[in-house]
């Protein structure tokens, strides 16, 4: 894929153009865990391929697997494209799509506000909308929460936990005081369904153990072996500095997305648990529900097919569902309930 000839130069722009062309912000250190874990193959599966089923329900919402087209975009006219072609593409597949943060709907007069509205091309599957955790504590009260989410047509809001990007980021939020208190009391006055994700650091067993008393309904993992937030802030520093080194040594921190996902698991216990962080296949997806996630958001590798059209990341999306598929077919699992139930083994042939 070829860069377009045209890329905005804001920071969303910056986000787009590093994320889809630079290979740097690809899945840094070891990788997401997910590489290390396998299925046993059943050469006699006992089962109709046919028969397989992937469809589940996710806050109420039937979807023909259990994919979520992630979180990446929105607030400039290219973003905007991008959002319906994904939204589109989410719709035509049953499965669901998250919008990147609305942070610029919080300025009434901004333009970019119509780069989040995708219902009229997704008008029946499950969207969810985005914030950052940052807005609660300075700007946002529930019903202002309830009010994001009406504006798009969201089924649920995300608010998004990303201290290290802000880190790192040239004109980042640094001080995080005070942001559990907000994320609690806007989860007290919300009426809106609250997901709590991570933006590729990982979600680790201490913040686990601070969002279970909240009053949300689940978490997204999105543990490092992904997309790298750090890595991406480091390169749009425009010269060498200490803080751009700062992104290119931790670019891989935190707690990859397969431990992650087994503590929200145990954390979040019956909520709901979105695996992500560097899943690209239906492989991946299969081995974090197996881990035990509700469901599995996958970014980068729809980002790149949305440059060439809806038709493409439909074809990526059915590509993820259909391995899936035949994955649970090889593993002797009918449905999502009986693959949660099916054994991983590492690559040492011990069981999980």
């Amino acid at each position: 894929m070829s860069e377009p000839t045209e890329m905005p130069s804001d920071r969303k722009g910056d986000h787009l153009r590093i994320a889809a062309y630079d290979e740097r912000t690809q899945q840094p250190g070891p990788g997401n865990g997910l590489e290390h874990l396998s299925f046993e193959a059943l050469s006699l599966p006992e089962l109709d391929l046919e028969q397989v089923s992937t469809a589940c329900t996710i806050l109420g919402k039937t979807l023909k697997a259990p994919l979520l087209v992630g979180a990446m975009t929105g607030g400039n006219a290219l973003a905007g494209q991008l959002n319906r072609i994904l939204a589109e593409a989410a719709e035509r597949c049953g499965v669901g799509f998250c919008l990147g943060s609305q942070r610029p709907m919080l300025d009434l007069h901004d333009s970019s506000i119509a780069s989040f509205a995708v219902r009229d091309v997704a008008p029946t599957t499950l969207i969810f909308g985005n914030i950052g955790a940052i807005q609660l504590r300075d700007h946002l009260s529930g019903q202002d929460l309830d009010r994001l989410a009406r504006a798009v047509g969201a089924d649920a809001m995300m608010v998004h936990l990303n201290p290290l990007q802000e880190a790192i980021q040239p004109e980042g939020d640094r001080d995080w005081r005070g942001i559990h208190d907000a994320l609690a009391e806007v989860a007290a006055s919300s009426g809106t369904p609250i997901v709590i994700k991570e933006v590729g650091m990982g979600l680790g067993a201490q913040t686990l153990r601070r969002l279970r008393t909240l009053g949300i309904a689940g978490v997204e993992t999105a543990g490092v072996g992904g997309t790298s937030w750090a890595r991406i802030e480091s390169l749009r520093h425009l010269e060498r500095t200490p803080r751009s080194i700062a992104g290119e040594v931790l670019a891989g921190y935190g707690t990859g997305t397969a431990a992650s996902i087994q503590l929200a698991r145990e954390a979040m216990q019956n909520r709901l648990v979105i695996g992500s962080g560097g899943l690209r296949t239906g492989l991946d997806v299969a081995r974090g529900i197996a881990l035990g996630a509700d469901a599995c958001a996958m970014a980068w590798p729809f980002l790149k097919a949305a440059h060439q059209g809806v038709d493409a990341v439909v074809t990526e999306i059915q590509g993820v569902i259909e391995t899936l598929r035949i994955v649970m077919f090889l593993a002797g699992a009918p449905d999502l309930h009986q693959l949660a139930r099916t054994q991983l083994v590492d690559h040492g042939l011990r069981s999980l």
